[in-house]
């Protein structure tokens, strides 16, 4: 990995995250940027789109940010020509590692709102077991409700240990 790219995940790292209750509205914030999506990358690159993470889990507190999964069959033309035209449309663009600073890289697309605030992760991804787990956590999670309430339990203890570098935007007493 570059020395830019790892001054930009570290500054990243830093920025105050939000636990938040569910929102009903996630769903189609999550159909708007899939649609956003389409437009922008050429449908031959793109093999499948899920809607990831907390977010897609109905219930589920989770960062107020959607997490949208593109599985593409070229990772490197994703980052040389497509990156451009995302960038134009205003997401952030990183060619990052998926675990550690070796590869697999990929391309990490960043939205954000009008204050800074992330809203959407874009995750484009060459296809593979790490994708395919991502989509069967959520599945399993959606099936699950105890399961879902005990990661969600898991998550506020978690956060609530970080909380020195993550600040709730409003705290809720999770259902148990």
């Amino acid at each position: 990995m570059d020395a830019r790219t790892e001054r930009r995940l570290k500054a990243l790292d830093k920025e105050q995250i939000a636990l938040v209750p569910y929102d009903p509205a996630w769903p189609q914030r999550y159909a708007e940027l899939e649609k956003e999506v389409k437009r922008i990358m050429p449908r031959r690159l793109i093999q499948r789109i899920a809607h990831i993470g907390s977010t897609a889990v109905p219930g589920l507190s989770s960062k107020p940010i959607i997490d949208l999964q593109v599985e593409v069959s070229d990772a490197e033309e994703i980052r040389d020509t497509v990156a451009p035209l995302m960038e134009e449309a205003g997401f952030e663009f990183l060619w990052r590692p998926t675990i550690g600073d070796e590869d697999p890289f990929y391309s990490w697309f960043i939205l954000r709102d009008a204050d800074g605030q992330r809203t959407a992760h874009i995750h484009a991804v060459r296809p593979g077991k790490a994708s395919v787990d991502r989509i069967v956590f959520r599945d399993y999670l959606i099936a699950f409700a105890e399961e879902a309430q005990r990661y969600a339990q898991l998550k506020l203890r978690s956060f609530n240990a970080t909380r020195r570098t993550v600040r709730p935007i409003r705290r809720r007493r999770l259902p148990t």
